[in-house]
């Protein structure tokens, strides 16, 4: 599984939708089941599949598939 595919599985299990939901343009705002506290599930399961730890900063910003694809580039993650 590449970076994106990575990325795409953890969004929607974490936001408990189909994969097919999940594109670049998937945001915060945007989504219902995209709540704090999933954005938490988010986090944590992102930390866990690119073994990487997320600065706060980085997890406030993190509104859109396509912003967190630009955070983890910062953590050397390429897509």
């Amino acid at each position: 599984m590449n970076s994106a595919e990575t990325l795409y599985q953890a969004f929607a299990s974490s936001l408990d939708v189909d994969l097919s939901e999940i594109n670049d343009d998937l945001a915060y705002n945007s989504f219902p089941k995209w709540d704090s506290t999933a954005h938490m599930i988010l986090v944590a399961e992102i930390e866990a599949q690119f073994d990487i730890m997320l600065d706060t900063d980085d997890i406030i910003d993190m509104s859109s598939v396509a912003k967190a694809k630009e955070i983890l580039s910062k953590y050397e993650v390429s897509f």
